[in-house]
């Protein structure tokens, strides 16, 4: 027997989380702040897109679809000193900020899913999430 309900609407989430290793320190914090000297993060990136319908047999986006994502992580941000890569302090805000820009201008134009925010997470405890603007 096959079961039947009524499907309320609504939109679908989907989320997903990379990680990557990086040593990096804020130099425009006071000399006695622990984050001003070189340390280093397991960082985690969680990549939250939403839709409101569904591709193939059922996804917001393959999550295969998101590998360039992190063929990027890997190839420009895994084991390098951020504060010398990128062009601002590397706070995890700014971070966050700036993989959603890369995402949208890398990933998306190619999926069905739209990017709601990028989450980067320094340690268990602590994250900051960056959440796109609705345009």
């Amino acid at each position: 027997m096959i079961i039947s309900v009524p499907v309320p609407p609504g939109t679908f989430t989907i989320g997903k989380t990379f990680d990557f290793e990086a040593g990096h320190r804020l130099p425009s914090l006071p000399t006695d702040h622990k984050c001003n000297r070189q340390h280093g993060h397991s960082y985690q990136v969680e990549v939250i897109l939403t839709g409101s319908s569904l591709d193939g047999p059922g996804f917001v986006t393959d999550f295969a679809d998101l590998a360039p994502f992190k063929a990027f992580l890997d190839s420009e941000l895994d084991h390098e000193n951020l504060h010398q890569l990128l062009p601002f302090e590397p706070t995890s805000e700014l971070l966050a900020q700036f993989l959603a820009g890369w995402f949208v201008q890398n990933v998306q134009p190619g999926i069905a899913g739209k990017l709601v925010a990028v989450r980067v997470r320094e340690t268990a405890r602590s994250w900051a999430r960056f959440d796109l603007a609705e345009v």
